[in-house]
């Protein structure tokens, strides 16, 4: 086994751009990155679609099921393709948490973020839902819609909407009572990720559950008003909800349901835990209503949350770091707050600990509390300055990091934030791969999907627009070591041929279930 140690970096959001709109990658000074891909082996890996065990190659990857394919090698049926299956073969119907659901006397609520941009959620699940609840006799609905702008092109709301205003007019009559309660964008309410931000999660609750906050005669009314006094995108929009004449139209209370129908679990464990757990200390939820609770997945395994959940997620097995494990190497990961979750929970396969206490250290940096494009270096100097302490400590045999800048900058829709985050990335290469040479280091870099590549898009009328999306762009490969004879296969690779790769590297052999290695001899 070939113990020489290795220093895996993740540019999150950083893809090759195809188009060269809006490309915030290349328009930055990155004359480190340019000299590698110039000089160093290097291939480019398919990031999204079924690459990641999405359902085709139209759907855009995510930090999610990117960081799990990276980790296990392996290509697990995920996010709207697990719920599309148990759609269609009928079993989250079947489940115990779905006939929990529609059996309440009371109402059932949908909650989540409507949109179609695979990230997150479907709009298409939230229907197939709203049919099947009046098949099976649910008497009333409200729908609690958090608006994308993210995922999807960044004024689409009213497109999706429309079409739920359109669903409801198709299933309401006599024996369905159903309508959009609340709102708001999913930057401001709600969905909040890694306790970085409990009051988005305060405001959420407090607009769904108790209908406290400024009121509007529909979602269309609410979102015109808010654009035309506040001129803010879709994801920025706060807070509405939906009144008439006797008040808020669909409070959550005693008795009633509630479902979750994201699926990614990052910015969906915070409002479960408001709803799920008995021991709760983030904010005031009194009185907390006595509701049945489900999400679309269980969106943490360990902590067993939500405790009833739709859809059974995928049970990722014989993951790079067992294998690791298993050979006695040691290992360490760091990210900042916006990304930890990524080098530990999601790739270790969805497992929250460690799979060694022995052989695994993390360190989470905390992020800073602004808007992204206020601050677009983020914390990459602080995870740079941690790295080099690592890598000088030759504690370590496998080390990996995640550098937020290109993911979570480019989500903001400024292109002149982004150039500025992948500058300052470059220069945090340029203190990696030096001393990564110091050292006797072999040096990775790649990416988990595309996003600052291309921050801009054609709308129908070949107008340009910014664009806040992730990209279906490939995403960078490159080995740095001057003491290796690194040469590539032909492909084409995905990010599930990355932990192979590096059991490659390492001289170990990878499981029989693992795509291949990159490497040829």
């Amino acid at each position: 086994m070939n113990k020489k140690p290795v220093l895996l970096v993740v540019m999150d959001g950083v893809g090759i751009s195809k188009t060269g709109l809006g490309d915030g990658v290349t328009l930055a000074n990155t004359p480190t990155l340019d000299r590698l891909r110039a000089e160093c082996p290097n291939t480019q890996l398919k990031a999204h679609g079924t690459a990641v065990g999405l359902p085709s190659d139209e759907d855009m990857g995510n930090s999610e099921v990117g960081h799990n394919a990276l980790g296990c090698g392996q290509i697990y049926s995920q996010g709207a393709k697990l719920v599309n299956e148990s759609i269609e073969n009928g079993s989250i119907f079947s489940s115990d948490a779905w006939k929990d659901v529609t059996g309440v006397k009371g109402t059932v609520h949908f909650l989540g973020l409507l949109s179609d941009g695979n990230v997150h959620s479907n709009i298409s699940h939230l229907f197939a839902m709203m049919d099947r609840a009046k098949a099976d006799g649910v008497k009333r609905v409200r729908v609690h819609i958090l608006l994308d702008g993210r995922d999807v092109p960044a004024t689409s709301a009213l497109t999706y909407v429309d079409a739920l205003e359109a669903k409801i007019a198709e299933l309401s009559d006599d024996s369905f009572d159903v309508c959009i309660a609340s709102g708001g964008g999913r930057m401001k309410v709600t969905m909040d990720r890694y306790k970085a931000d409990w009051g988005m999660v305060e405001t959420g609750w407090n607009t769904h559950v108790r209908g406290i906050g400024r009121g509007f005669a529909s979602a269309k009314e609410a979102i015109e008003t808010y654009r035309s006094e506040l001129d803010v995108i879709d994801q920025d929009l706060p807070a509405f909800v939906i009144v008439d004449e006797n008040g808020p139209v669909g409070t959550i209370n005693d008795g009633d349901a509630v479902v979750l129908f994201n699926f990614r679990g990052d910015r969906a464990l915070e409002i479960s835990m408001a709803f799920d757990d008995d021991v709760f200390d983030a904010f005031d939820r009194e009185p907390r209503p006595d509701v049945v609770y489900a999400g679309m997945l269980q969106y943490d395994g360990d902590l067993k949350l939500p405790k009833r959940f739709l859809v059974n997620p995928p049970q990722i097995r014989n993951t790079l770091s067992e294998l690791l494990i298993e050979n006695g190497l040691r290992q360490y990961a760091v990210s900042e707050t916006q990304k930890y979750g990524h080098v530990t929970y999601f790739w270790n396969g969805n497992k929250t600990g460690k799979f060694s206490e022995e052989l695994e250290d993390y360190k989470e940096i905390p992020s800073d509390n602004v808007s992204f494009d206020e601050r677009p270096w983020m914390k990459c100097a602080d995870i740079t300055d941690d790295l080099i302490e690592v890598i000088k400590s030759k504690k370590y045999d496998f080390i990996r990091c995640n550098f937020p800048n290109g993911d979570m900058v480019g989500h903001t829709g400024n292109l002149d934030a982004v150039i500025t985050s992948m500058s300052a990335l470059d220069l945090m290469l340029t203190r990696l791969v030096k001393v990564c040479e110091e050292e006797g280091v072999t040096l990775i870099i790649t990416a988990d999907h595309g996003n600052a590549d291309e921050m801009l898009e054609r709308n129908k009328k070949g107008e340009l627009q910014v664009r806040t999306a992730h990209s279906l762009n490939p995403v960078p490969f490159i080995i740095v070591d001057k003491e290796r004879d690194i040469r590539f296969g032909e492909g084409p690779y995905g990010l599930a041929n990355v932990a192979p790769t590096v059991a490659d590297l390492f001289g170990i052999k990878a499981p029989d279930c693992w795509e291949a290695s990159m490497l040829v001899k």
